[in-house]
Protein backbone atom coordinates (compact mmCIF):
# COMPACT_ATOMS: atom_id res chain seq x y z
CA UNK A 1 0.00 0.00 0.00
CA UNK A 2 1.44 3.44 -0.79
CA UNK A 3 2.16 6.06 1.38
CA UNK A 4 -0.39 8.52 -0.16
CA UNK A 5 -3.18 5.97 -0.10
CA UNK A 6 -1.99 5.18 3.78
CA UNK A 7 -2.34 9.23 3.88
CA UNK A 8 -5.82 8.95 2.19
CA UNK A 9 -7.31 6.23 4.49
CA UNK A 10 -6.11 7.48 7.76
CA UNK A 11 -7.72 11.23 6.89
CA UNK A 12 -11.06 9.08 5.75
CA UNK A 13 -10.96 7.64 9.23
CA UNK A 14 -10.48 11.02 11.21
CA UNK A 15 -13.73 11.96 9.21
CA UNK A 16 -15.48 9.07 10.37
CA UNK A 17 -14.39 9.92 13.62
CA UNK A 18 -15.06 13.17 13.36
CA UNK A 19 -18.66 11.81 12.38
CA UNK A 20 -18.50 10.04 15.57
CA UNK A 21 -18.66 13.33 17.59
CA UNK A 22 -21.15 14.52 14.89
CA UNK A 23 -23.32 11.20 15.90
CA UNK A 24 -23.29 11.96 19.37
CA UNK A 25 -23.59 15.67 19.14
CA UNK A 26 -26.93 15.68 17.09
CA UNK A 27 -28.32 12.35 18.31
CA UNK A 28 -27.97 10.89 14.67
CA UNK A 29 -28.00 6.85 14.38
CA UNK A 30 -24.72 6.00 11.93
CA UNK A 31 -25.65 4.13 8.90
CA UNK A 32 -23.04 2.45 6.58
CA UNK A 33 -24.66 1.52 3.12
CA UNK A 34 -23.00 -0.74 0.06
CA UNK A 35 -24.17 -2.58 -2.90
CA UNK A 36 -22.73 -5.54 -4.51
CA UNK A 37 -24.01 -8.45 -7.17
CA UNK A 38 -24.50 -12.19 -6.33
CA UNK A 39 -24.44 -13.87 -9.22
CA UNK A 40 -25.25 -17.44 -9.67
CA UNK A 41 -21.73 -19.18 -9.58
CA UNK A 42 -21.09 -20.33 -5.46
CA UNK A 43 -18.80 -18.04 -3.78
CA UNK A 44 -16.97 -21.27 -2.40
CA UNK A 45 -16.44 -24.09 -5.08
CA UNK A 46 -14.21 -26.68 -2.74
CA UNK A 47 -16.22 -29.59 -2.97
CA UNK A 48 -15.87 -33.86 -2.92
CA UNK A 49 -15.53 -35.40 -6.53
CA UNK A 50 -13.93 -38.58 -7.78
CA UNK A 51 -10.23 -38.69 -8.53
CA UNK A 52 -8.94 -37.15 -11.80
CA UNK A 53 -12.69 -35.80 -12.47
CA UNK A 54 -13.03 -32.19 -12.28
CA UNK A 55 -16.82 -30.91 -11.59
CA UNK A 56 -18.08 -28.78 -13.86
CA UNK A 57 -20.60 -26.00 -13.32
CA UNK A 58 -22.39 -24.50 -15.74
CA UNK A 59 -24.26 -21.16 -15.77
CA UNK A 60 -25.48 -18.26 -17.34
CA UNK A 61 -22.31 -15.62 -15.97
CA UNK A 62 -24.23 -12.39 -17.43
CA UNK A 63 -27.53 -13.08 -14.86
CA UNK A 64 -27.00 -11.94 -11.24
CA UNK A 65 -29.09 -9.87 -8.49
CA UNK A 66 -27.83 -6.75 -7.31
CA UNK A 67 -28.34 -5.61 -3.75
CA UNK A 68 -28.34 -2.49 -0.96
CA UNK A 69 -27.81 -3.17 2.20
CA UNK A 70 -27.45 -0.50 5.59
CA UNK A 71 -25.86 -1.63 8.93
CA UNK A 72 -26.32 0.11 12.17
CA UNK A 73 -24.08 0.46 15.06
CA UNK A 74 -26.52 -1.88 17.40
CA UNK A 75 -26.25 -4.71 14.44
CA UNK A 76 -29.65 -3.87 12.62
CA UNK A 77 -29.34 -4.73 8.89
CA UNK A 78 -31.76 -3.20 6.44
CA UNK A 79 -31.31 -4.44 2.84
CA UNK A 80 -33.50 -4.35 -0.66
CA UNK A 81 -32.39 -6.48 -3.73
CA UNK A 82 -33.47 -6.25 -7.45
CA UNK A 83 -32.20 -7.63 -10.76
CA UNK A 84 -30.81 -4.48 -12.57
CA UNK A 85 -27.81 -2.33 -10.93
CA UNK A 86 -28.95 -0.19 -8.52
CA UNK A 87 -28.83 3.52 -9.63
CA UNK A 88 -30.22 6.80 -8.66
CA UNK A 89 -34.08 6.34 -8.33
CA UNK A 90 -33.43 2.80 -6.73
CA UNK A 91 -31.07 4.44 -3.93
CA UNK A 92 -33.34 6.91 -3.06
CA UNK A 93 -35.76 4.59 -2.73
CA UNK A 94 -34.03 2.44 -0.72
CA UNK A 95 -32.90 6.08 1.17
CA UNK A 96 -36.71 6.96 1.93
CA UNK A 97 -37.12 2.86 3.07
CA UNK A 98 -34.33 3.32 5.86
CA UNK A 99 -35.27 6.39 7.23
CA UNK A 100 -39.15 4.57 7.39
CA UNK A 101 -37.71 2.27 9.64
CA UNK A 102 -35.20 4.37 11.67
CA UNK A 103 -36.53 7.26 13.77
CA UNK A 104 -34.72 10.74 14.00
CA UNK A 105 -31.88 12.12 12.20
CA UNK A 106 -28.95 9.06 10.17
CA UNK A 107 -25.56 9.46 9.40
CA UNK A 108 -24.60 8.20 6.13
CA UNK A 109 -21.39 6.37 5.53
CA UNK A 110 -21.07 5.55 1.83
CA UNK A 111 -18.27 5.35 -0.56
CA UNK A 112 -17.67 7.63 -3.96
CA UNK A 113 -20.01 5.31 -6.08
CA UNK A 114 -21.62 7.38 -8.92
CA UNK A 115 -25.11 6.40 -8.23
CA UNK A 116 -24.57 7.91 -4.58
CA UNK A 117 -23.60 11.34 -6.21
CA UNK A 118 -26.09 11.42 -9.06
CA UNK A 119 -28.96 14.11 -9.42
CA UNK A 120 -31.89 11.98 -8.17
CA UNK A 121 -29.74 11.85 -4.95
CA UNK A 122 -28.93 15.08 -4.58
CA UNK A 123 -32.22 16.04 -5.43
CA UNK A 124 -33.75 13.97 -2.95
CA UNK A 125 -31.48 15.51 -0.54
CA UNK A 126 -32.66 19.26 -1.09
CA UNK A 127 -36.16 17.75 -0.11
CA UNK A 128 -37.16 16.09 2.75
CA UNK A 129 -34.56 13.65 3.51
CA UNK A 130 -32.02 16.60 3.92
CA UNK A 131 -34.19 17.45 6.71
CA UNK A 132 -32.75 14.02 8.42
CA UNK A 133 -29.97 12.21 6.48
CA UNK A 134 -26.32 13.83 6.39
CA UNK A 135 -23.81 12.08 4.01
CA UNK A 136 -20.23 11.05 4.67
CA UNK A 137 -18.07 9.84 1.83
CA UNK A 138 -15.55 6.94 1.87
CA UNK A 139 -12.65 6.83 -1.10
CA UNK A 140 -13.93 4.32 -3.66
CA UNK A 141 -10.58 2.77 -4.27
CA UNK A 142 -10.80 1.81 -0.44
CA UNK A 143 -13.69 -0.54 0.19
CA UNK A 144 -12.39 -2.24 3.16
CA UNK A 145 -12.98 0.85 5.40
CA UNK A 146 -16.79 0.11 4.47
CA UNK A 147 -17.66 -2.29 7.51
CA UNK A 148 -20.62 -3.33 5.11
CA UNK A 149 -18.45 -4.76 3.27
CA UNK A 150 -18.43 -7.45 5.74
CA UNK A 151 -22.10 -8.26 5.15
CA UNK A 152 -21.10 -9.34 1.96
CA UNK A 153 -18.20 -11.36 2.27
CA UNK A 154 -20.12 -13.51 5.05
CA UNK A 155 -23.38 -13.77 2.21
CA UNK A 156 -21.40 -14.88 0.17
CA UNK A 157 -18.93 -16.87 1.39
CA UNK A 158 -20.37 -18.56 4.68
CA UNK A 159 -23.88 -18.59 4.65
CA UNK A 160 -23.84 -19.28 0.31
CA UNK A 161 -21.08 -21.34 0.47
CA UNK A 162 -21.16 -23.68 -1.95
CA UNK A 163 -24.58 -22.84 -3.09
CA UNK A 164 -24.95 -23.47 -6.59
CA UNK A 165 -28.15 -21.49 -7.82
CA UNK A 166 -30.06 -23.18 -11.43
CA UNK A 167 -31.77 -19.23 -11.90
CA UNK A 168 -32.56 -16.06 -10.63
CA UNK A 169 -35.79 -17.18 -8.83
CA UNK A 170 -34.00 -19.75 -6.65
CA UNK A 171 -31.11 -17.39 -6.02
CA UNK A 172 -33.49 -14.76 -4.77
CA UNK A 173 -35.07 -17.50 -2.39
CA UNK A 174 -31.95 -18.07 -1.37
CA UNK A 175 -30.53 -14.49 -0.22
CA UNK A 176 -34.20 -13.88 1.56
CA UNK A 177 -33.21 -17.17 3.88
CA UNK A 178 -29.62 -16.24 4.60
CA UNK A 179 -30.68 -12.24 5.14
CA UNK A 180 -33.38 -13.31 7.31
CA UNK A 181 -30.96 -15.55 9.36
CA UNK A 182 -28.41 -12.74 9.84
CA UNK A 183 -30.73 -10.27 11.08
CA UNK A 184 -30.95 -12.60 13.85
CA UNK A 185 -27.12 -12.66 14.60
CA UNK A 186 -26.78 -8.47 15.80
CA UNK A 187 -23.48 -9.54 17.22
CA UNK A 188 -22.18 -10.60 13.92
CA UNK A 189 -23.04 -7.60 12.31
CA UNK A 190 -22.12 -5.40 14.92
CA UNK A 191 -18.40 -7.22 14.66
CA UNK A 192 -18.05 -5.87 10.68
CA UNK A 193 -18.44 -2.48 12.50
CA UNK A 194 -16.14 -3.47 15.60
CA UNK A 195 -12.96 -4.68 13.52
CA UNK A 196 -12.91 -1.54 11.34
CA UNK A 197 -14.08 1.14 14.26
CA UNK A 198 -13.53 -0.10 17.56
CA UNK A 199 -14.75 3.28 19.31
CA UNK A 200 -17.48 3.64 17.13
CA UNK A 201 -19.02 0.09 18.07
Amino acid sequence: MTETKLTWIEDELSSVARSGKKVQREQRTLVFIDESGFCLLPGSVRTYAPRGVTPMLRYPPWEHLSMISAITLDGQLYTTMQVPAFKGPAIVRFLKHVLQHIPGKLLVVWDRFPGHRCQAVKDSLSQDTAQRSHLVQLPSYAPELNPDEGVWHYLKHVELANVCCKGIPQLRTELRKVVRRLRHKTAVVQGFVRQLYPDCA
